[in-house]
């Protein structure tokens, strides 16, 4: 059956509206990841609910570099072309930005496990939160691969006992066809006659 046509208007049942929220929030998150793996591009989304809720998305690196980079590059823009000795410096800020990931994700994780000492801050737990979000959808995604995966294999055997079974019929149906022309008799009483002359010498 086809999907009416949303209007674009407010929503105005509020649990309809939140759970078109949430269902569009993982939506739009989900095709930013998938760009930023098909395409190699940096993506950062934030989206604050009507409640004031900050939800955010940095594909790659934080949240803060992408802003920064988005400032760096507006303020370029707006003023003189960058010369291409600053290419270095971005490879280094680069290099820089995912050292500090890397060292927030051990952290978190040490934290998790309780090994860590001390507590997280706010930013650390928001980069924490993003990543375990964006590896809940990576497992969800491969899990729903693994399950069609198992669904078609399902079928074909499916299939195959299908097509054995029908054969097996047919034989059932074959024999029985046979079974109801009745036995054939081989021990019907007739005399033995031999001609006497075949004995004589």
């Amino acid at each position: 059956m086809a999907r009416g046509k949303v209007q674009m208007k407010r929503i105005e049942n509020p649990v309809h509206r939140q759970v078109t929220f949430c269902k569009r929030r993982a939506g739009l998150l989900k095709k930013a990841k998938e760009l930023s793996i098909l395409c190699d591009a940096d993506i950062g989304v934030f989206i604050f609910s009507a409640h004031g809720k900050l939800y955010e998305l940095a594909t790659k690196g934080t949240m803060q570099g992408l802003v920064e980079r988005y400032l760096k590059s507006t303020r370029g823009a707006q003023a003189e072309p960058i010369v291409e000795t600053t290419q270095p410096a971005d490879a280094k800020e680069e290099v820089n930005m995912l050292k500090q990931e890397i060292e927030i994700l051990q952290k978190g994780l040490r934290y998790m496990f309780g090994g860590g000492a001390g507590s997280m801050t706010l930013d650390e737990l928001h980069v924490l939160e993003k990543h375990l979000e964006l590896w809940i959808y990576h497992i969800r995604s491969t899990k729903m691969d693994i399950m069609f995966q198992e669904i078609n294999m399902l079928r074909n055997k499916e299939g195959i006992l299908k097509a054995a079974n029908k054969y097996l019929q047919d034989k059932m149906e074959e024999n029985s066809v046979i079974a109801n022309f009745g036995p054939v008799t081989t021990h019907i009483e007739y005399p033995l006659t031999i001609p006497n002359d075949m004995f004589q010498f």
